[in-house]
């Protein structure tokens, strides 16, 4: 018996394969249409929205004095350059005070010399007050000499408020913080001779501030004493203070009538003086407001349009919108309350497409609709099959 060669083999092998797939035919139909959108959904709440007029203002310390000399003299020492904070206490300058401890010197000198007279003059009158019992001297002699003790008294009171002051002035040598705050600016220099009164430093404290917050005049009918004012900074994400307006001022410019509403907060939120601060005055609330994230409404050739989420389609929901607030969108009109609504994917919906809704921040999880493997044809099948009958 003749043997095919391995030529031969491997033609009739492919003929039988090539005849076996003409005869096959596919065991199901290839899916058609896209495969469905991968979405995050939410649901439209209820709750109170706020009305907020939004504007940028910006801080003023209330607490911002001048440090001045409260004596005369030469700063031999300025500790508190400009841009330094400081504690309530610490020093901040030194004045020469050589002139005052002298004076004090002084003041305590007389003061000792006028003790040691009142002392002598005290013992006069004790004696004087005996020898007018026995008869010896005249009760005028003993009233001069009880005039003269109590002349002494006052003039010993005098010197010793004099020695006081001068003390006291020694001690306004040593320039100290009154507050907490930073220097905003460092006035006078070492060497400098300062009288009562001139400025060393100017001190501000962040303790007491005062938002300035400018409103068109057109707003003027909605805004009021005593309302609601939520602050936030752009320098500080996160920090959130709330105060409520405390005076509202009319103001012109070159360029238009303003508004000028003030807000004064005790400052617990890190604000600095003179930045910027984003203010937002509550006019008024609405309950039961219908509220979706902003980025569940996207604009259509219909509208402003909401997809709302059912048995794996996103439905097409022409909306009405309201007022916004903190990345939420009050729906109007056009949505019911706890709808199931796109989130994250929203933006690529049309009316109608199937979706497949995942957790944020997941993976899609087994049991969302996943799209199938694709059939195999009667070729493929055959080849397998032949793989699997030479392996045996």
């Amino acid at each position: 018996m003749k043997t095919l060669s391995p030529v031969l083999l491997a033609c009739a092998v492919l003929a039988t394969l090539t005849l076996s797939a003409c005869g096959d035919k596919p065991e199901e139909k290839k899916r058609s249409g896209p495969p469905p959108a991968l979405v995050t959904v939410t649901e439209a709440k209820t709750g109170t929205l706020e009305i907020v007029e939004e504007t940028l203002g910006t801080l003023e310390a209330l607490i911002d004095p001048k440090i001045s000399a409260e004596i005369a003299g030469k700063v031999v020492r300025m500790l508190a350059g400009s841009g330094k904070t400081v504690r309530k206490g610490d020093l901040l300058a030194v004045i020469d005070d050589a002139d005052i401890a002298i004076q004090h010197r002084a003041d305590t000198a007389d003061k000792n010399r006028v003790e040691a007279l009142l002392a002598q003059q005290e013992r006069v009158v004790e004696r004087q007050q005996h020898l007018v019992q026995k008869g010896f001297i005249s009760q005028n002699a003993a009233d001069d000499a009880r005039a003269q003790r109590d002349a002494l008294r006052e003039q010993l009171a005098a010197a010793r408020a004099r020695g006081d002051q001068s003390l006291r002035n020694q001690g306004k040598a040593r320039v100290l913080a009154p507050f907490d705050g930073v220097v905003e600016t460092q006035i006078a220099s070492v060497g400098d001779y300062v009288k009562i009164g001139d400025p060393l430093l100017h001190l501000v404290s962040s303790r007491k501030l005062r938002a300035h917050l400018p409103f068109p005049e057109s707003a003027a009918a909605r805004l009021k004493k005593g309302q609601a004012v939520i602050l936030t900074s752009p320098q500080l994400p996160g920090s959130e203070h709330k105060g409520i307006v405390s005076e509202i001022k009319p103001g012109v410019s070159e360029t238009g009538r303003a508004l000028n509403v003030l807000v004064d907060i005790e400052n617990t939120a890190g604000f600095r003086p003179g930045g910027t601060v984003n203010a937002a005055v509550v006019v008024a609330k609405r309950e039961e407001a219908i509220l979706v994230p902003e980025q569940s409404v996207v604009l259509r050739p219909a509208g402003k349009i909401v997809y709302v989420i059912t048995d794996g389609k996103a439905l097409q929901h022409v909306v009405e919108v309201g007022a916004k607030r903190a990345g939420m969108v009050e729906i109007v009109k056009g949505l019911p309350a706890g709808a199931i609504v796109a989130l994250d994917g929203a933006g690529f919906l049309s009316h109608n497409a199937a979706v497949s809704v995942q957790e944020r921040g997941k993976p899609a999880t087994a049991g969302k609709p996943v799209e199938s493997q694709p059939p195999q044809d009667g070729a493929a099948k055959a080849q397998a099959g032949a793989k699997a009958e030479s392996g045996k």
